[in-house]
């Protein structure tokens, strides 16, 4: 089977000289907020319309605001029952560990319900559906729906091992 995808540079290359250049300065956003292969969010961005850097920005936010923050030391303590926990000598690892689970598990069903677009179960069409949308710097909607988050939630890991640590 052959590869009818063309290589970066020869993808690049087939760019006018405006969008190549649009291009270049987007990979180089992703690269700046932490993206493993700008290249291909990019990429996907150019040549797919897909609003790939609303989509990255959303997650990676979803990552280091629900998920990681139970990392930090103090985060544990905030919570009674957590704190009880420490008292009556449960491992401090462990408590975080399950936060930051509960809270994947949470993110998790929260971008389906995005990305489903309905309430699960009702297919009534009266019933009013949703969608998330990315808008430009002034809050204005691009016209671009951010969709297919469940897809990229892994990759978006900032640590890079795809959420690995978290079954450990």
């Amino acid at each position: 089977m052959t590869n009818s995808y063309p290589a970066w540079d020869e993808w690049l290359a087939g760019l006018s000289e405006d969008e190549r250049a649009e291009t270049l300065a987007l990979c180089d956003r992703f690269a700046a907020a932490g993206a493993d292969e700008p290249h291909l969010w990019a990429r996907s961005e150019i040549s797919e319309g897909i609003p790939q850097m609303a989509r990255f920005l959303l997650l990676r936010s979803l990552w280091s605001e629900a998920i990681n923050q139970w990392q930090q030391p103090s985060s544990i303590e905030r919570i009674p029952a957590a704190h009880r926990l420490l008292q009556a000598g449960a491992d401090r690892a462990d408590i975080t560990m399950f936060a930051r689970v509960a809270a994947f598990e949470t993110v998790l069903s929260v971008i389906s319900l995005l990305d489903e677009g309905r309430p699960p179960g009702l297919d009534d069409a009266a019933l009013p559906g949703w969608c998330l949308q990315e808008t430009d710097n002034d809050d204005n909607p691009t016209g671009r729906r951010v969709g297919g988050l469940h897809e990229s939630v892994l990759e978006t890991d900032p640590s890079g091992n795809e959420a690995e640590d978290l079954w450990e």
